[in-house]
């Protein structure tokens, strides 16, 4: 392993463990009279996987565009590694990395170009956003495409450099809207896996937001949130177990009263 490569493998989350990487307390959220989030609470260890499990409609992107602060929360408090979003937004926005269900590349720039740029905007120097850039490249193999206009990646490599991306900074949480959507089971799986080591090897704390249920492990941490509500948190056998079901996939039914398609099935 390059010296590059064991610092980009160092542990991330520096603060204390018992400040949670993700605290959101009675947030609530409206887009006129529809109400998309109704006094959600929940929050993300520092370190675990933490599924944010809902159908299509349940308000998952509503609460990242509030956790990033690409929208106001107006009701409700929302802190990354203790630092309020609302107060203290550099200091908690640095401590985060986000990958959005909508692709974000710039398709004409080069794959290089694209994280150098981001770079920039953390402050991070041209000559350490590329040595950054490379190692974490070499690691989702794709160091031979740093060059190429981002246009010409597939769509499973246009997510693994949205996830380098966000990592360049090297924040404490993770957070990712629905990444596997449009893509094939070999991506889909290749990209779960790399975040898990994310999680296992360097101490990230990620919240990944699904409708799959094939997606959620039996040892991660759960949040179900339907109609804009929390209806249960916590680990996977614990929700399981409170739902009176024997699998994920019943304690959704029993939960949600709504039976997934055979996508989440």
């Amino acid at each position: 392993m390059t010296a590059d490569a064991a610092e980009l493998n160092r542990p991330l989350a520096a603060a204390a463990t018992a400040v949670p990487a993700l605290a959101v307390n009675g947030v609530s959220h409206a887009y006129g009279a529809r109400k998309a989030l109704d006094d959600v609470s929940l929050t993300v260890p520092q370190a675990r996987f933490t599924a944010l499990l809902g159908l299509n409609g349940a308000g998952k992107t509503t609460l990242f565009s509030l956790i990033t602060r690409l929208y106001d929360t107006r009701q409700g408090s929302i802190q990354v590694l203790g630092y309020s979003v609302a107060r203290q937004s550099g200091q908690a926005l640095r401590r985060l990395g986000v990958v959005f269900q909508a692709r974000t590349l710039d398709l004409d720039l080069s794959v290089m170009e694209n994280l150098q740029y981001h770079a920039a905007l953390h402050g991070i120097g041209w000559r350490d956003a590329r040595q950054r850039a490379l190692a974490a490249l070499d690691e989702v193999g794709l160091a031979d495409r740093a060059r190429d206009p981002a246009r010409k990646l597939s769509g499973g490599q246009m997510r693994r450099v949205e996830i380098v991306r966000a990592l360049l900074h090297r924040p404490s949480l993770l957070v990712l809207d629905e990444p596997t959507v449009g893509l094939d089971v070999t991506s889909k799986s290749s990209i779960l896996r790399h975040v898990r080591s994310l999680v296992s090897e360097r101490g990230v704390a990620v919240l990944w937001a699904t409708h799959l249920l094939d997606e959620v492990a039996p040892d991660d941490a759960v949040v179900v949130l339907h109609k804009g509500r929390v209806v249960a948190a916590g680990d996977v056998g614990n929700v399981v177990t409170a739902a009176g079901a024997g699998d994920m996939h019943g304690a959704f039914v029993a939960l949600t009263g709504a039976e997934p398609g055979p996508e989440t099935a």
